[in-house]
């Protein structure tokens, strides 16, 4: 006897039976011209990353004897990358390249534009195979914030850095249709 899955939804919904949802453990997260310039895939690190947020400031217009609301200026919201502290202390010496790079604490010295240290941040959405769903490409990135976590002898978690990456601009790709959305990463709008 087979089974409908059309049966299995919301009823009066759409038809069908439920699409897959995307997971969020299938994912790869590479930088682009971090820390030393070169591009370090850090998939075997990552513990976990925040997807793109956008917001709008609010501008009212007062018309008559009420107000109308528009969106303003954007603006993106940081994102949260965690990544494991590992032995081979790869990941620890590109965050200090990348911060040394946008400041030099020791000699007082930062680059005289953003292009001297800024790199590019995809974040890709994974079928479980080897095939992409859709990529997050975030342009003009910049370290704002960095945590090293704590040594803790009561505890057996593995050290965990947590990231605070700032971005210009996101432009969103769906791998199975081709289409792009939001901004262009040249122009930042």
């Amino acid at each position: 006897m087979a089974v409908d899955l059309s049966k299995f939804n919301v009823p009066g919904g759409a038809g069908g039976p439920l699409v897959q949802p995307k997971l969020s453990y299938r994912f790869r997260v590479t930088l682009t011209g971090f820390g030393d310039g070169d591009t370090l895939q850090l998939t075997s690190q990552v513990v976990s990353v925040g997807r793109p947020s956008l917001t709008h400031d609010d501008v009212v217009v007062d018309v008559y004897n009420s107000r109308i609301n528009l969106a303003g200026k954007h603006s993106w919201d940081p994102i949260t990358l965690t990544v494991k502290d590992d032995v081979t202390n790869e990941v620890v010496r590109a965050i200090g390249s990348q911060l040394q790079r946008q400041v030099d604490h020791a000699n007082q010295f930062s680059s005289r534009s953003g292009s001297g240290y800024k790199f590019e941040m995809l974040i890709e959405n994974l079928d479980g195979s080897e095939d992409t769903l859709d990529t997050w490409t975030l342009g003009g990135c910049y370290v704002q914030n960095v945590n090293y976590g704590e040594n803790n002898y009561s505890t057996s978690d593995p050290l965990n850095i947590t990231i605070a990456i700032k971005y210009d601009n996101a432009q969103h790709e769906d791998q199975m249709t081709g289409e792009a959305g939001g901004g262009d990463l040249a122009t930042g709008g």
